[in-house]
This record gives structure tokens, sequence and C-alpha cells, in this order.
């Protein structure tokens, strides 16, 4: 078994700001692969650094631009015929909408942290895909998707669950995060194959300055890191990270939390 990470800095139609992150996630694990080769005594790195592949996707003319999904869906393909997990390294979160196109067909449920449902239809909402409504957009049949942390306000139930299959929010686990765990993992443990989908826009400000679009009461990682730390890493197929805007950064911290756990997934795929 081998891990793809593959840098896809798509930012158009939402936070812009957001390519630059994904270039910098990849910096750094590429730093993080170096130092493990360099290192002469035996180190916890030697369980996976010979398994992490990374490309880098380059988006960085008009003729790419057009072709972008299309893009993202022969690399995808690619892995899924090479059985790889893999790490999606997003601009903003409309990036994932190919991986969405590529699993709908594969009995993989979606596990989303996200401050929004991406399902926006309001008057000033673009008709064409964005960051704030490409769930519509995604492929059909649509595959599962259970959102955690969402701090939605304005949208109907009824609307919420024609794409959702279930959403926890940060109030729910705001008033009860005990029940609210045991309801995520209810369905999470029912699930063959998981995607984990992190916009960094799920967790509070405090903790994670970095993102374009924060918003109140957000999750702290340290509930984040407890759900993930109870899935079955075998069940992990991929994990992608979006909406990380590094000129909102407060000395790298933001950073350093989500290269921790990118190593993190490395490990428990591996060690």
């Amino acid at each position: 078994m081998s891990t793809r990470v593959v840098v896809f800095p798509f930012d158009l139609f939402g936070n812009s700001g957001a390519a630059e992150g994904a270039r910098i996630l990849a910096d750094e694990i590429r730093e993080i692969l170096r130092d493990s080769f360099r290192e002469t005594v035996t180190t916890r790195a030697l369980a996976w650094r010979d398994h992490i592949r990374l490309r880098e996707i380059s988006l960085d003319n008009f003729s790419k631009l057009k072709n972008w999904r299309l893009t993202a869906s022969k690399c995808l393909d690619s892995i899924n015929a090479k059985n790889q997990k893999f790490i999606w390294l997003g601009g903003n979160h409309l990036a994932c909408l190919p991986v969405y196109d590529h699993l709908c067909e594969t009995n993989t449920l979606v596990l989303q942290f996200d401050a929004h449902l991406d399902i926006h239809h309001f008057d000033n909402t673009l008709d064409t895909p964005s960051h704030g409504n490409f769930v519509l957009f995604a492929k059909r049949p649509l595959l599962p998707i259970v959102n955690v942390g969402h701090r939605e306000q304005l949208l109907t139930k009824d609307h919420i669950d024609t794409f959702f299959q279930d959403n926890i929010s940060a109030i729910d686990i705001a008033v009860n995060p005990e029940l609210a765990f045991e309801r995520i993992m209810a369905t999470v443990n029912k699930a063959e194959r998981i995607f984990i989908d992190i916009d960094c826009d799920v967790m509070d400000a405090a903790f994670f300055p970095a993102t374009g679009r924060p918003v109140p009461l957000g999750l702290t990682p340290m509930y984040l890191t407890r759900i993930m730390e109870a899935i079955d890493a075998k069940k992990i197929v991929g994990v992608g990270f979006s909406e990380f805007d590094p000129s909102r950064d407060d000395n790298d911290r933001s950073l350093a939390l989500l290269i921790w756990w990118v190593e993190r997934f490395f490990l428990r795929w591996y060690e």
C-alpha cells in the first residue's frame, strides 16, 4: 500500500488565498520527508517514509483552469487504479468537488468537518459551482455525507436532509459533546470506507486563525482529533484539507496543526 499526497491548489469562486495554503502544506510535507531520510537514528517515520508519493498539479494558466475537474478526475482514477490512500490538499472547499464525484460510486462515507453546509441556494448565490454550494453540483447518485461542526442558521431542515445523511452542528456539540460523539460514531462505525473532509473553517478562530471565512463557536482541534482517532484507520481511504489561508496565520500555529494531523495519518496507516 502507498499513499499519494495530491496538491490541488484550485481556489477560484471562493477563498482565493487558499491555493498558497495547499502549496505551503506540500512544502512542509517535503521537508518532513527529507528530514526522515537524513536521520541516522531509528524514528517512527521509518514506518511510512517509503510509502509516500507527492504530486503537485499545476493550475497556472487558463487552459489548465478550464479543465480543472477533468484533471483532478484523472489523478483520482490513477489513485484508485493503484489502490492507494490519498491526502488531498485543496485550495478552497470547491477543490474537493472532484473527490466527491470520484467517490460517489464506491460505497464511501464522507465525514465532513465544515462550518458551512455548502448547499447554499440563496438570492446572492451563484448558479454555478462555488465553495459555498458545490454539493449541489456533485455527481449523482450523491454519496452519503455526514457533516460535523456546521453553524448554519438559514437553511431549512428539509433542504439539509436532501443532501446530508446526518448533520451534527457545533451547537449540538457545545450542548452535549458526549451525545454528539456517540451519534457521529454510530454512523461512522457502520461505514466500510470513509473519506475525511476537513474544511479548516470548522475550527474556532481562537485555535485556528488561518482561514478566510471564520465563523463563531467553532470546534476545538482536540474534539476533531478525538473523532478521527476513534475511526478505524483501515477504513480511511483519504483525507482532504481545504480553506487554509496562510496569510491569516499566527506564528504558523495553524500550519503546525495541519502538518501534525498529516503525519498522524501516515503513522496510523503504516506503523
